[in-house]
């Protein structure tokens, strides 16, 4: 089902920022309400901020996208997809790489059946140094 008909089925219009907006989150990959609203302005000079959030909160309701906290700033956006991942955080340069969810899939397993609980593997975030960052400290990653 595409956004259109997600919207129709909830009585609400497919508006040009909230296509813009799902457009965004696609491209731009891991992108905060900021860098979202930046890329969204340079098509539609009039979508403001407040708009964007609104969107990015109806979209996670539609399930297309959803988020993590990947520093201790605002929200990071990316798409729900078929292959869900976890995200690794460079302290260091900042960059995010994603880690693909079978890597998890043992410990999301032993935390299901040892304390019922299930693991939103899509909002996991692992925090370190990647290789290059690592490499030029002297301390291996």
């Amino acid at each position: 089902m595409d956004l259109a008909d997600l919207l129709r089925s909830r009585g609400l219009r497919l508006t040009a920022p909230r296509q813009l907006v799902l457009e965004a989150v696609y491209r731009l990959r891991h992108a905060t309400p900021d860098q979202i609203h930046a890329e969204v302005a340079e098509k539609a000079a009039g979508v403001n901020i407040t708009t964007v959030y609104r969107t990015l909160e109806l979209l996670e309701e539609l399930e297309l996208i959803t988020h993590a906290h990947l520093s201790h700033g605002a929200p990071t956006y990316h798409a729900v997809d078929e292959h869900q991942h976890a995200h690794l955080v460079c302290r260091g340069c900042g960059s995010v790489l994603e880690l693909p969810s079978p890597v998890l899939d043992q410990l999301a397993g032993e935390l299901a059946q040892s304390r019922g609980f299930r693991l939103d593997i899509g909002h996991v975030a692992l925090f370190g140094l990647c290789r290059a960052c690592g490499e030029s400290k002297g301390a291996p990653c």
